[in-house]
């Protein structure tokens, strides 16, 4: 399973989204509807996921399913 598949798999079950509606231009706020505390639940199940910390001031810049796959890669998550 690619790194953007585990993140599609994760933001599905937090958003009870189906994954085949997910893809790496979806965007967490105007797609998915996600508010602050949903973002902020999804990135715990993330950082738990992926063994790393995610700063607050990093989720800013994270808009799309592209940008958390992109941030995760920099970090050398598998």
């Amino acid at each position: 399973m690619s790194l953007e598949d585990k993140v599609i798999k994760l933001v599905s079950e937090v958003t009870k989204s189906e994954a085949a509606n997910i893809s790496a231009g979806t965007s967490l706020i105007d797609d998915l509807n996600l508010d602050s505390l949903d973002m902020a639940e999804m990135m715990m199940k993330m950082e738990d996921e992926f063994g790393i910390e995610i700063p607050e001031d990093e989720t800013e810049n994270l808009k799309t399913i592209g940008d958390v796959t992109s941030f995760l890669n920099s970090k050398q998550v598998n």
